[in-house]
């Protein structure tokens, strides 16, 4: 078994790759942060527009991302592709 760094940014790139391609899908779908924020249950836009910046150290979890890609009708796995 291969032995990880986890400091070496790996993580903020993953997590990077995920945001970069929420909002490239919800843009191409012509759906606003706060619409969907609603739809996945969300009062405001603020955590997704935190998440898709990866400010204050939020991003998606599995949840998040099981809701997004109902709402926005894509496989999950969008989410995961090398832009």
């Amino acid at each position: 078994m291969k032995i990880i760094d986890f400091e070496d940014g790996c993580l903020e790139d993953f997590y990077g790759l995920i945001s970069k391609n929420v909002i490239r899908i919800r843009k191409e779908k012509k759906v606003s942060q706060l619409k969907l924020a609603n739809a996945i249950g969300h009062q405001n836009a603020t955590f997704l527009g935190k998440a898709e910046l990866l400010a204050e150290n939020k991003h998606f979890n599995l949840e998040h991302l099981y809701k997004i890609s109902t709402a926005l009708e894509v496989n999950i796995s969008e989410f995961f592709k090398e832009i």
